[in-house]
């Protein structure tokens, strides 16, 4: 018998044939009941799903650890998929339980580290709240592809407007420097008061030319 030099080792990735897998659906054919999860989950009700995991986050133990994870830049949207996929794995529900309690599972994990003053993320990525909101350069460029005679017809009234003098400005970031300074209660002057000191007084001072005619003496007294 000949060994060919040139063949794969036994055991290597080129020496594993491509078609000796299990066909697609394999594991349809076969009994799940030896995992958890192929068989019928302990709740069906989102209610009493939530109300166990609630429970479970009362207990010590499981509290200090998880106040840990936070501490440590673990989200809130981290540990409530963890607990979701666990409760899975263990068969104690189905994944669209699961997707109903998250968020308010999620509420209630961020109310308990305010409580404690443990400072946590809510999300795993920043701008979670900002992704699959379409941006203006995306939406006039599909508006100009799409409905071009609207795209016109509003380029127009904003070359209009911008003609009128009326440029549109900037939004401004609300901060503590742009903030107008809180007035204390005692040094609040009401309105009536400002106004009356805005008035001039009775007294008004007479210009230069009427105080020398007022101090120049008259005939009479000249020649007396």
């Amino acid at each position: 018998m000949k060994i060919n030099p040139n063949a794969p080792r036994v055991g290597s990735v080129a020496a594993k044939d491509p078609f000796a897998v299990a066909p697609p659906g394999h594991s349809l054919t076969e009994d799940n009941s030896k995992w958890a999860w192929g068989r019928p989950p302990k709740i069906v009700d989102p209610e009493q799903a939530l109300n166990n995991a609630v429970a479970s986050l009362k207990k010590p133990r499981l509290r200090d650890e998880m106040f840990k994870l936070l501490f440590t830049g673990v989200s809130v949207e981290v540990l409530v998929e963890g607990y979701i996929l666990q409760a899975f794995h263990e068969g104690k529900f189905m994944p669209d339980i699961g997707l109903l309690i998250k968020p308010p599972l999620g509420m209630y994990i961020a109310s308990m580290a305010e409580e404690a003053g443990i400072p946590y993320r809510m999300f795993e990525n920043d701008d979670a709240d900002k992704q699959g909101i379409m941006d203006d350069k995306t939406f006039f460029t599909m508006m100009k592809q799409n409905n071009p005679r609207m795209f016109e017809f509003i380029r127009e009234n904003i070359n209009e407007s911008i003609r009128e003098g009326n440029m549109p400005s900037e939004p401004v970031e609300e901060n503590f420097m742009t903030m107008d300074a809180p007035v204390p209660q005692g040094m609040a002057m009401p309105q009536q008061e400002m106004a009356m000191e805005e008035m001039p007084t009775e007294e008004m001072e007479m210009p230069p030319e009427e105080v020398a005619m007022e101090e120049m003496p008259t005939e009479e007294e000249a020649t007396i």
